[in-house]
């Protein structure tokens, strides 16, 4: 199993963001991870532009992005864009897209939320297209109409990732994308429900097995902070929960929130938790940093000990 890091913008002054995201990329070559996923908030940084800068700035680790919207942007945009990127980054760029939330797409963009799965297979059809360019994006859909050069192709072959909860969409996922970017799915929901619907699905297709990439929190803290480590989980990345989407695959585990997700201990317990989670059939993990502590001070110490712990046990299960 692979292992990465997320790296996003996250909060705090605009104009130290760029040179926090790239001290944490570097950091993750430097220590040996395999890959940096990078989140695309609604309210934030935008996730491609991030990549160009951090390919620009690394040599090998792997950049995906976790996930962009597709209802955002139209397909031309989106492949002219990740395109470019993935040049930016000498070829390491791996697409994670996904039809999001009626949160975001209804509530925050004012579009249409209807129909996300047949939304997704229309896109699919333009975007594949055009990323294999240059050429002649030729496509005509329900959804599209789409006539359009594209002079700009892709350095190496891109990846492409689906965000996919339910069944319809992992189908898609097998069927049309390299695997799948997860977010609140525990070891028995990716066991029982993730890993047999998308590798049955690309089975069928007759692709390669999918990639299925995790992301779950990891706080490394003594065993008797394990409940407080759970609490700043659920305080500070809990508001995904809201999505009736998410409900449905909290669902399908044990876990009732992002705090049970939480990988959370000493080093013992967290790489327990990751072989758990690779002997469900996660192929990649993307960790994301839960520090711990009080004030700004502690909570430096506490990412700069989670990353040690981390790099020593992404080591150990490759």
């Amino acid at each position: 199993m692979r292992v990465g890091v997320m790296v996003g913008p996250e909060r705090g002054d605009s104009a130290k963001k760029v040179a926090r995201m790239i001290d944490d990329v570097r950091w993750a070559e430097e220590a040996g991870l395999d890959s940096a996923w990078i989140p695309q908030v609604p309210t934030d940084f935008d996730a491609l532009i991030a990549v160009a800068l951090m390919g620009a700035s690394t040599s090998r680790i792997e950049l995906g992005t976790a996930v962009v919207p597709l209802q955002a942007q139209h397909p031309i945009a989106l492949a002219r864009q990740a395109l470019s990127a993935h040049a930016a980054a000498g070829g390491r760029l791996t697409l994670g897209v996904g039809p999001s939330h009626h949160w975001i797409v209804q509530d925050m963009l004012g579009l249409p939320y209807e129909k996300p799965a047949a939304y997704t297979r229309d896109y699919l059809d333009v975007l594949g297209v055009a990323l294999r360019g240059p050429g002649d994006v030729d496509v005509e859909n329900d959804t599209f109409a789409v006539h359009n050069p594209l002079g700009i192709g892709p350095v190496a072959r891109m990846p492409v990732m689906l965000a996919a909860l339910g069944p319809v969409m992992l189908k898609i996922a097998g069927e049309r994308a390299d695997g799948t970017v997860l977010w609140l799915a525990d070891e028995r929901a990716i066991a029982d429900h993730v890993v047999p619907r998308i590798t049955k699905a690309a089975d069928e297709a007759g692709r390669p097995a999918p990639r299925v990439v995790a992301g779950i929190p990891v706080c490394l803290c003594a065993p008797s902070e394990v409940g407080a480590a759970r609490e700043r989980a659920n305080r500070i990345l809990g508001e995904a929960e809201v999505s009736p989407n998410y409900q449905r695959l909290l669902d399908h585990g044990d876990a009732e929130d992002v705090g049970d997700l939480c990988a959370a201990g000493d080093e013992e317990a967290i790489a327990a938790r990751f072989r758990r989670f690779r002997d469900a059939g996660v192929t990649d993990l993307s960790v994301r940093l839960l520090p711990l502590g009080e004030g700004r001070d502690q909570l430096v110490a506490s990412k700069r000990r989670t990353r040690e712990v981390l790099a020593g046990i992404a080591a150990d299960l490759r």
